[in-house]
């Protein structure tokens, strides 16, 4: 195994256009458990650990560009008022010593259905920044996502940073495994509030072959609530809500949990992660 270490982003390009086959490497939290369990052995590892621009986040307007090498500890210490349902999810992520090492960009680098960090980045409408020595492009979340493991980046490209914007009403993350800490999610849901819009953004982990959003849940809930009101969630809609998001998923039966608890589970967590959601926007009215 050959191993690569650009010390800056236009040599890492140069790189990774020379051996496309290299697998980038940042915090190794996914490659490294790969490897040791002799899963996959790549031809050659992209180091990414000495470049430093890749460690930095900028507010730019009403939008958050989170740089690939931020990890989920900074995450969560320095983002967590911009980026409420991403903080949520990032404190999932397995230990301490993970999240110290872990990043959003590798998450999405092996877009695992299970990733912790899929989820709010759909509810909230992020777009992948991918770039290689041909030139860079903007990727919407929604279509990043192209199968089990799989995403649309091309061969010879890398991810350079995830553009998020900031919260304007309430995010929550809600997830389900087989213990409390340290745990593959079971399955998982976000839910981002866009009340400036009259917009719902939800996202569903590990119940479908990739990550995906519950547009019609969406479309149902966006047209129910009292936005202007701000009146009490009524339970009718709340209990329909979680039904669409459940109708969304198609998972399957697996070491972790069976497809039928996976779908109660989505709809209850739903109901829920609405519930505390409109609880908070109902009390920002009256504050």
């Amino acid at each position: 195994m050959d191993f690569l270490r650009p010390l800056t982003w236009d040599e890492a390009l140069a790189y990774k256009a020379g051996r496309p086959e290299a697998t980038p490497i940042q915090g190794g939290t996914d490659v490294m458990v790969e490897i040791n369990l002799d899963k996959g052995r790549p031809a050659a590892l992209l180091d990414l650990n000495p470049i430093s621009e890749l460690t930095g986040w900028s507010a730019e307007g009403r939008t958050v560009r989170v740089g690939a090498g931020v990890t989920y500890s900074r995450l969560i210490g320095e983002l967590g008022s911009l980026l409420p349902g991403l903080a949520q999810a990032a404190r999932t992520v397995g230990s301490p010593q993970i999240r110290n090492r872990g990043t959003v960009a590798g998450n999405l680098g092996a877009a695992s259905p299970a990733g912790d960090s899929h989820p709010p980045l759909l509810a909230s409408g992020a777009v992948v920044e991918a770039e290689s020595a041909r030139g860079r492009r903007m990727i919407p979340i929604g279509e990043f996502y192209t199968g089990v493991k799989r995403n649309a980046l091309a061969p010879d490209e890398l991810i350079r940073a995830v553009h998020v914007p900031a919260a304007t009403g309430p995010q929550y993350f809600s997830k389900i495994g087989t213990r409390n800490a340290m745990v593959i999610a079971v399955c998982s849901f976000a839910i981002a509030l866009h009340p400036g819009e009259r917009r719902i953004g939800t996202g569903i982990g590990s119940a479908a072959p990739t990550p995906r959003r519950a547009v019609a849940a969406e479309e149902f809930l966006a047209g129910e609530l009292d936005w202007d009101g701000r009146s009490a969630l009524d339970p009718g809609v709340a209990r329909r809500f979680g039904e669409l998001v459940a109708e969304a998923a198609s998972p399957i039966d697996d070491v972790r949990g069976r497809a039928d608890y996976r779908l109660h589970s989505l709809s209850v967590m739903a109901r829920r992660a609405l519930g505390w959601a409109w609880k908070d926007y109902a009390g920002r009215g009256s504050a």
